[in-house]
């Protein structure tokens, strides 16, 4: 992954450590000692709190212990492939695996001061030509989807503004999300945004893709909107998002 939009912020030095079949990526400030077994919800049930919930393609789980409040995420394939090769993906290089790519890229946004999740550490193993990934991030202080809170109620076009600015803020910087949507846009009480899942996506100079972009998210609130009220989402509403990203 390199950029051709911006210089990049300085980001802290990488771990790396070899495990059997394969390799994790740390952050040695966040994770003392690097342990693989993190890796594994059978290994935090006994004696933790694990949440199990689906989570887009991939499988994730809610991890608290002590201070510590993680999200570990394994890496799924969707559509008709999912049925042949489920967690599988093709071996084509240790820097090419979706882990370390989404990892190094979450880190690089956060020395941005982008709001998205923490990246904690990053696992992959090989078997083959195959290989199965983890992602272990920091939780997020908000659970709510705009496509849960929109189920519950109309938003201000406070919330819509902010939302646009929240694009816009990763336009600028060349970060081209993969599948922007209403499942990956998280909201707080206090109108902040954040946004997850950035699996496959990439740093890059701007240009059209900006728009398909957001014609990708405008897509998605249609989608989940579709059979409620009115008020949830229109024309006033997408207005008010793109008011918000400012001019294009």
């Amino acid at each position: 992954m390199t950029s051709t939009a911006v210089p990049a912020a300085n980001v802290a030095p990488e771990s790396r450590r070899s495990i059997d079949g394969g390799a994790m990526l740390f952050d040695a400030a966040l994770l003392d000692p690097p342990d693989e077994r993190l890796f594994d919800t059978a290994y935090w049930q006994p004696h933790e709190s694990v949440e199990l919930a689906a989570g887009g393609r991939g499988s994730v789980a809610f991890l608290h212990h002590g201070r510590r409040h993680w999200v570990l995420r394994r890496y799924r394939r969707g559509g008709a492939v999912a049925s042949l090769l489920g967690d599988r993906y093709l071996w084509t290089g240790e820097d090419r695996t979706r882990a370390f790519r989404e990892w190094r890229l979450l880190r690089q946004l956060a020395a941005w001061r982008l709001p998205v999740p923490t990246a904690i550490a990053a696992r992959y193993r090989r078997s083959g030509v195959y290989y199965r990934a983890e992602l272990l991030t920091e939780e997020l202080p908000t659970r709510l989807t705009l496509a849960h809170a929109l189920r519950e109620r109309p938003l201000p076009a406070e919330s819509w503004r902010a939302i646009g600015e929240c694009v816009q803020h990763f336009h600028v910087r060349g970060v081209q999300h993969a599948d922007l949507n209403a499942h990956n846009i998280l909201l707080d009480h206090l109108h902040k945004v954040f946004v997850l899942d950035f699996d496959r996506g990439r740093l890059r100079r701007q240009g059209r893709w900006e728009w398909q972009v957001l014609a990708r998210l405008e897509r998605s609130l249609q989608k989940v909107t579709q059979g409620l009220p009115g008020d949830r989402f229109g024309v006033a509403e997408w207005n008010a998002l793109l008011a918000g990203y400012g001019p294009g």
